[in-house]
């Protein structure tokens, strides 16, 4: 269906949405983006893409602009909450052949995908209902405007309005970490993404170039507090290594909860679910941008192969399940071992952890 005239709507203009965006246009499609919120700058806050994220870019012909942004990461190093090692993995290694993983603040990566999906965003445009026609999908805008579409692609998030709309699941659940986000500057200077592992909770580091770091950290627990870094001092004030610098140079943390969605299926008549909205995870791997961007990839050579709509959402869904499995799971793992007491879990990881680390990556050193 490659250069078909589809009307496609795509809702939502975060990184999937915009992603999916680029990869339609790659192959012939123009669809419509729309986002419910005003234009504005995104919180400022770090990403960290593994190697298959800079596989996706690539196939989006966007690896070019990402390349002079943020830093290239070599290694990953965990470290107990004193500071003393635990364990490395060689990033090079892990991901030859696959792609470099990189540091970068989430609105380069924003702006990149906005440029390459051609800049036209709707906003203020929130989707009030949607009718499952035979054949089609009718739109109905808060502003009273309507429109038919061929296929409406929900990119809208882990708390997706589409995916209610359109009968395909609730509310997203509680993954059980409280999460803390801040971009650094003038703290320690680090070269690797550096992790340290305490009782239930962990501090990681990234750098992003040009001086600044990328702060995530996380406790057990669903209630986000009033004062962010005022409880991120509180939690992590005896932690050793570069906690104690880094905590010194916050200013402002954005503060949240890890959510999962887990769905029985990701589309509906023609109605479709991608990213977060579809198979959002608690971000331990770091996957959540990656999973976007490959599933742009994925939809795009679908609908590009198929003979109807039908039949391609039908083969994206059945390629992209297993990953996304394999991501929930392996999620969920490294989770369990985090909780681990650290006087069982340090010993192991000084033993084998790097193994265990890069193991949880297998499958997505693979194909797409």
């Amino acid at each position: 269906m490659g250069g078909s005239p589809l009307r496609i709507l795509v809702v939502g203009a975060g990184i999937a949405g915009l992603a999916v965006a680029r990869a339609l246009r790659m192959v012939g499609f123009r669809p419509d983006v729309t986002e419910k919120l005003p234009p504005g700058e995104n919180a400022e806050t770090g990403l960290y893409l593994p190697g298959n994220a800079a596989r996706a870019l690539r196939r989006l012909d966007l690896d070019g602009p990402v390349r002079p942004l943020g830093q290239v990461i070599h290694r990953q190093r965990f470290l107990d909450a004193a500071g003393a090692p635990l364990c490395e993995v060689d990033l090079d290694a892990l991901w030859a052949g696959v792609g470099e993983c990189r540091a970068l603040p989430r609105a380069e990566l924003h702006r990149v995908l906005l440029t390459g999906a051609g800049g036209a965003v709707r906003h203020g445009a929130e989707v009030r209902t949607i009718d499952l026609l035979p054949q089609a999908v009718g739109v109905t805008f808060v502003d009273g405007t309507a429109t038919e579409y061929d296929l409406v692609v929900g990119a809208d998030g882990p708390r997706s309005s589409i995916r209610a709309l359109a009968a395909l699941g609730g509310p997203p659940s509680a993954a059980g970490q409280v999460v803390y986000r801040a971009v650094v500057r003038g703290g320690p200077r680090l070269a690797e993404w550096t992790a340290l592992l305490g009782q239930r909770a962990g501090f990681l580091l990234v750098p992003l170039g040009a001086g600044r770091l990328h702060c995530y950290a996380d406790e057990a627990g669903t209630t986000p507090p009033t004062d962010p870094v005022a409880r991120l001092r509180e939690l992590f004030g005896d932690y050793g290594g570069p906690v104690p610098e880094v905590l010194e140079a916050l200013e402002r943390v954005h503060v949240g909860v890890t959510e999962e969605v887990e769905l029985g299926r990701w589309f509906r008549g023609r109605v479709l679910l991608v990213g977060d909205a579809a198979h959002a995870t608690a971000p331990t791997l770091s996957q959540g941008a990656a999973m976007a961007l490959e599933d742009a990839v994925v939809l795009a050579e679908s609908l590009r192969a198929a003979g109807s709509v039908e039949a391609a959402l039908t083969a994206y869904e059945s390629r992209r399940r297993p990953r996304t499995r394999w991501v929930r799971d392996r999620t969920r793992d490294r989770n369990r071992t985090r909780d681990v007491p650290p006087a069982l879990r340090d010993p192991l990881l000084r033993g084998r952890g790097g193994r265990i680390f890069g193991e949880h990556y297998r499958l997505l050193l693979g194909p797409l």
